[in-house]
């Protein structure tokens, strides 16, 4: 069992499986041209598996895969398989250019859940915000998801300026489709020009949907980030997580494995600890992830306040969202 000192249980483990990827998100990274981490570096997909397996070992039953864009990665298709034969719930957040070319090895492998990126409905403000005029492409992969049977997240970063003329036509989706809608708190990474006043709290966007809509509060399932929300007869539901208004590190179970095999115990933590260089050694590394578990502060990574509005973004340690691993 893998329980830190405030004695939250973490079954939750997110692989990042490269830090490349096929958009350029404003938010996400700090310039156009990025430098990739070389080949060397990076697990390979036995040291990804074999690291999962300890992790498995020790208490871990969801595992998700992201990124960057993990499908850019070559043998993404070929960890996918491997990893979907441990006893673990296996899913993916994904930005969906390339679902298509995975599709039939998604539904192989059990994957039951993804979670596709999409900031806007506008493919000219999409074209903007990710540096690619590829909206339909995406649009078109959401479709075919749900075509094929699978649970469908749109995850939405909800930044001050840019989501409030477009928040009810995103919830007017569950409407017709069975879709998962959750807007996203704009949080503070290296690089991503992070300020206070760009934040769009969920409580402002709860008032910008109820002068619209009429709906409800749903029970949210332990652990979860996500607050719910269901608007009555329609197929699907919304929801926010709500990091910077309301944190929820109270009953965190996730830790990290970033793709060069560093496990970061929170997302805005500053401490990381090698797994991937014990792990060639031919060392341990259960001690390592036990280590790490202990170094777990108690809120935010001990990196800021529950008060997002007292935070200063150029003080907070930590890589780039693409370098982190979503």
């Amino acid at each position: 069992m893998l329980k830190d000192n405030f004695g939250r249980i973490h079954n939750y483990l997110r692989i990042s499986l490269t830090d490349n990827c096929n958009f350029r998100c404003t938010y996400c990274m700090p310039q156009e041209e990025m430098e990739w981490m070389p080949q060397s570096r990076l697990m390979s997909a036995d040291e990804i598996v074999e690291l999962a397996e300890v992790f498995v070992e020790l208490g871990v039953t969801k595992i998700r895969l992201t990124g960057g864009e993990p499908l850019v990665r070559k043998d993404a298709g070929d960890i996918i398989q491997r990893l979907s034969k441990l006893p673990v719930e296996l899913s993916l957040t994904t930005n969906g250019i390339l679902v298509p070319k995975y599709i039939d090895l998604l539904k192989e492998s059990g994957v039951k859940s993804i979670n596709v990126s999409l900031d806007t409905l506008s493919p000219e403000k999409f074209k903007r915000l990710t540096r690619r005029d590829q909206f339909q492409q995406v649009w078109d992969s959401i479709m075919l998801l749900l075509e094929e049977g699978f649970r469908v997240k749109i995850n939405a970063v909800a930044m001050l300026g840019q989501i409030e003329d477009e928040l009810v036509d995103f919830i007017q989706l569950t409407k017709k489709y069975p879709l998962h809608i959750r807007f996203i708190e704009f949080m503070p990474f290296q690089g991503n020009s992070w300020d206070s006043k760009k934040v769009l709290t969920a409580g402002e966007m709860l008032k910008i949907a109820g002068s619209k809509l009429d709906f409800k509060k749903l029970t949210d399932k332990p652990h979860s980030t996500a607050k719910k929300y269901k608007v009555s007869g329609y197929a699907g539901t919304f929801a926010f997580i709500t990091t910077m208004s309301e944190h929820f590190c109270g009953s965190c179970n996730r830790l990290r494995l970033t793709a060069d095999g560093k496990i970061k115990n929170c997302l805005f933590g500053k401490d990381e600890l090698d797994l991937l260089g014990r792990l060639r050694n031919g060392e341990d590394v259960k001690s390592l992830i036990h280590e790490s578990l202990a170094k777990k502060h108690a809120i935010l990574g001990g990196q800021f306040s529950a008060d997002y509005q007292l935070t200063q973004a150029d003080k907070i340690e930590n890589r780039s969202m693409i370098k982190i691993g979503g």
